[in-house]
């Protein structure tokens, strides 16, 4: 049953710290390829998607039918509906075709960060058995062939499309972007060649046998325990919080909104992309990877009237020595969103790029992600200071440690439920369990407060992940790799204040007994096996660390220590 919209209370419930979305729209029980093909219909001649360093601007038509040209491509390396598929790339043409050409055919896409290095990138194909690799060359100072090379020797004299590597024995096929030849591997632009002139009516037949329910997207959330784990989203999962993210910023057919967010995030694939298509929404991507000069001249160049970023990239563009240059005159609204949002950065990008309906969202991978935004109708106050209020169809509360429901404005861990809530992680039911709970609340480790009006404010993390520049960096394991190294006894890793990139990585380390190491020797120890967000910025080496009586460490002294000798102070956010 659906409430009138009049009907609709954003306050708590009860007297409790507990609120329930909006439901005079329905749910949209529909999968990816029935939106898309819809926005295609409806907007065929109009700008889909731009790739200025690419040079590329699609119609939705154009973009249409290359994504069933890759569709078929897939199938015809033998790929089939419920195989995987994981992309290692920055923001490209191809990491958007293969997005929307898995879901054409029911294909899982599996989301591997760019930044990931060569044991985390095993860990992920073999996690989640990829049948299939989407790879760029190279990004900044990552070499992905290098390091597929690397895991995969076999490569060398293997035909493409038959890899049988001994470290990756699910992965078959990989796919390189560019023209170059590589041995074992497949060209990007040939298999979409080599579906070009195929029968759209396969291709329909199987989009008619899919489920929205059906699983269409692994995406991995580092792990309390050092493992990444797989959050496994459906159709009706994604497509819905991506069309209410874009309805709390009206955005229609008409709007141009800029996505410098990585496409490998939910705040690139679904509140970006995927809303988009539910909208019929240009999406511009300005370059591979974050640049302010890149991103300032697309949103003057293509009109944007939306940008999406995380604190770091405002902050970038905001203090652009030329910014008063670019005209954007074409902004209105856009999202901050993947870290605690300073407040003064939020009212400068009112009063400095246009962005009077800018909004903030909160949310995790695991519930789609967003569960909380401000909106346009929000007075500035509390759209600058809040995360807003509950998105439709979604119910969110705060508990104490007993699980008891708190009173309005009192702190404790937000849960969410609702049709956004993942099906779980991937191959691990017990951490999945763990997760949503017998009732369906997916506990989320964050620490919040829902004000008597419904407002929601992040104010902490339960558990003592970091959030860097939008990155989570789950200390556990950055320590579990520092602990290989000989001279590490013990080791601590926690989350300091930075005022470019919200928080720093720190590690204190205890070295084991007549053994010796410098900061140096353990950043050069971390560069290039892990992602270069995860390597600590600080590195202290002490006699012991602060820990409780039963041997817990005490993370929020040695936060503090840091603090008062760095003479850091918590940045304000909302």
């Amino acid at each position: 049953m659906t409430l009138p919209q009049k009907d609709f209370d954003p306050t708590p419930q009860n007297g409790l710290a507990h609120v329930i979305g909006d439901t005079g729209q329905a749910i949209w029980h529909r999968t990816i390829p029935d939106v898309f093909k819809e926005t295609v219909g409806r907007f065929a001649d109009r700008d889909a998607a731009v790739f200025p360093e690419q040079g590329i601007r699609w119609s939705w038509a154009a973009f249409d039918r290359e994504v069933d040209a890759l569709a078929h491509g897939f199938l015809k390396l033998g790929l089939q509906k419920g195989d995987r598929i994981g992309i290692w790339s920055p923001n490209r043409a191809e990491w958007l075709l293969t997005q929307f050409a898995t879901a054409r055919v029911g294909i899982i896409l599996v989301t591997i960060n760019p930044a990931y290095r060569v044991s985390e990138v095993e860990y992920v194909l073999n996690k989640v058995a990829c049948a299939a690799l989407v790879t760029a060359a190279e990004f900044k100072t990552s070499d992905y062939l290098g390091m597929l090379r690397e895991l995969a020797p076999e490569l060398a004299t293997s035909a493409p499309g038959a890899l049988a590597a001994a470290k990756l024995p699910h992965l078959k096929s990989i796919i390189r972007v560019g023209a170059d030849p590589t041995p074992g591997m497949l060209n990007f632009d040939a298999v979409v060649d080599s579906g070009r002139d195929s029968d759209p009516a396969t291709l329909d037949a199987l989009g008619a046998d899919l489920d929205p329910e059906d699983a269409i997207n692994i995406q991995f959330t580092s792990g309390t325990t050092g493992a990444p784990k797989g959050a496994t989203l459906s159709h009706v999962n994604i497509v819905n919080n991506g069309r209410f993210v874009v309805g709390a910023q009206n955005l229609t057919e008409r709007d141009r909104l800029c996505i410098p967010v990585p496409l490998y995030h939910c705040f690139g694939m679904v509140m970006g992309s995927l809303g988009c298509v539910t909208t019929g929404a240009a999406m511009i991507f300005p370059s591979e990877g974050f640049d302010a000069d890149s991103c300032l001249r697309a949103l003057a160049d293509e009109r944007c009237t939306a940008v999406y970023g995380v604190p770091t990239m405002f902050v970038g563009m905001l203090q652009h020595p030329e910014i008063k240059d670019f005209d954007l005159g074409a902004l209105r609204t856009g999202i901050m969103a993947g870290a605690p949002c300073p407040i003064e950065v939020m009212k400068q990008c009112v009063t400095d790029m246009n962005l009077t309906d800018i909004t903030i969202a909160y949310g995790m991978t695991e519930t789609s992600p967003v569960s909380f935004q401000t909106s346009a109708s929000d007075p500035l106050e509390r759209r600058v200071s809040t995360v807003g209020r509950v998105h439709p169809h979604v119910e969110c509360k705060i508990i104490d440690e007993q699980g008891a429901t708190v009173a309005p404005g009192v702190q404790g861990e937000l849960c969410t439920r609702g049709y956004s809530v993942m099906k779980g992680y991937w191959d691990e039911p017990d951490l999945s369990a763990q997760a949503i709970d017998a009732d369906g609340w997916m506990h989320s480790g964050d620490l919040a407060v829902i004000d008597a009006e419904g407002y929601g404010n992040i104010t902490g993390r339960v558990k003592d992940m970091i959030v860097r520049g939008g990155e989570n960096v789950y200390p556990a394991e950055v320590e579990n790799y520092l602990f290989r190294h000989p001279a590490v006894r013990e080791v601590q890793v926690f989350g300091v204040p930075d005022e470019k990139f919200g928080e720093e990585v720190c590690a204190w380390i205890v070295l084991a007994q007549d053994a010796a190491a410098s900061a140096e020797e353990i950043t050069a120890f971390c560069r290039g096996q892990i992602a270069h967000y995860k390597v600590p910025r600080y590195i202290q080496f002490k006699d012991a660390l602060p820990m409780t009586v039963t041997g817990k460490p005490q993370k929020f002294k040695m936060r503090a220590a840091m603090m008062a000798e760095m003479g850091l102070t918590a940045i304000k956010t909302a």
